[in-house]
């Protein structure tokens, strides 16, 4: 069985919980679609934490700006293994990702992965595990 819900749009955050969720979300079809990949695929990107996915609403998602354009954040996979060494489940992991930093750019470590300081976003989930 696979979650799924209209793929039209990202969800938005506004009805999600979570003050530190991202701004758009997408189900596990939806980012099947914009990698061009297979279900089976993303479920595998999943399991070898390449990518991430919690439940919102009771379907799996995607936060949005993690898959850009037809691939995954490059540091992403890095930084999530980072994470799970420290002792962080998947829920807490997109909690970091998005709690609000000013000290990066683009405010949070997620959108900071994007740019010129993904190698400080993946030296400060190394220091969590200290």
């Amino acid at each position: 069985m696979t979650d799924s819900v209209p793929s039209d749009a990202a969800a938005t955050g506004a009805d999600l919980p979570g003050p530190t969720d991202p701004a758009g979300w997408l189900t596990l079809p939806d980012v099947a679609e914009r990698l061009e990949l297979s279900i089976s695929k993303v479920h595998q990107l999943i399991r070898d934490r390449e990518l991430i996915a919690v439940r919102r609403d009771g379907v799996r998602r995607v936060p949005a700006d993690l898959v850009a354009n037809q691939t995954v954040r490059k540091h992403l996979p890095g930084v999530l293994n980072l994470l799970a060494d420290a002792g962080y489940d998947d829920e807490e992991a997109v909690r970091w990702l998005y709690e609000p930093d000013p000290t990066l750019a683009g405010g949070t470590p997620a959108v900071a992965l994007g740019g010129d300081q993904a190698r400080e976003v993946k030296r400060r989930a190394q220091a969590l595990g200290f």
